[in-house]
């Protein structure tokens, strides 16, 4: 934008993926391979509308309407200062009608992402979602609406899948893909997904453009 508008000279800028992931902080983790254990779908994300929290209860109940046993989980602080807030009285229904469960929120959400199969985010909008980044970070396939900031992280079919945007029956259907994977397609999907961040939003790399791009601009201003 800053480029069309004639704002910068495009040879002056360069765009930089958000702060980038503690790979060591985030480790891989292995998905646990119990033969009984039930499915774990996590949506990560403070609780407004526009994070697709609807979409994600409207899925929950396709889903487990073929696959009870699954469980859908949410972790995330509310959103209360927020006009487009879920209401705290939505989520009790939606745990009393046994559809959700709410993890309510945490400072560190390395365990609860342990314990997932596969992370969700089906956002309306997005710029550098640190969720996904940090479900990538540790190995765990995505699921993510199909816009931008999203589809940065979520390559269709390799780390995860993407879905239409303010669809349930559309995130339904990609939530069903991934359970009925096998468990070594979905392995390689989350061993891809630790690749794509090691190697393009890695901290350090990122900390270092931003030092190299400062010290370029030092340097220009001195002549």
């Amino acid at each position: 934008m800053f480029v069309s508008r004639g704002l910068v000279d495009r040879e002056r800028t360069r765009l930089l993926p958000g702060s980038g992931i503690d790979l060591e902080r985030f480790a891989a983790a292995p998905e646990e391979e119990t033969p009984d254990r039930e499915f774990r779908f996590l949506l990560v994300a403070r609780l407004i509308w526009d994070k697709g929290v609807a979409e994600y209860v409207g899925a929950a109940r396709i889903v487990r309407a073929h696959y009870p046993a699954v469980r859908l989980q949410m972790l995330g602080f509310p959103g209360a200062d927020n006009r487009r807030a879920v209401p705290p009285e939505d989520v009790a229904a939606w745990q009393e009608e046994g559809i959700i469960d709410y993890l309510g929120s945490s400072d560190d959400v390395r365990a609860f992402i342990r314990q997932a199969n596969c992370v969700v985010l089906p956002s309306y909008r997005e710029g550098m979602p640190r969720s996904l980044l940090e479900a990538s970070a540790m190995a765990r396939p995505l699921i993510a609406s199909d816009v931008p900031g999203c589809r940065e992280i979520v390559a269709d079919g390799v780390n995860g899948f993407l879905c239409d945007v303010r669809s349930a029956a559309s995130l339904a259907a990609v939530m069903i893909r991934m359970i009925e994977l096998d468990p070594a397609e979905r392995s390689a999907m989350g061993k891809s997904a630790r690749r794509k961040v090691e190697r393009e939003y890695d901290h350090r790399l990122i900390g270092a453009a931003y030092l190299e791009a400062i010290e370029r601009e030092h340097i220009a201003a001195h002549f």
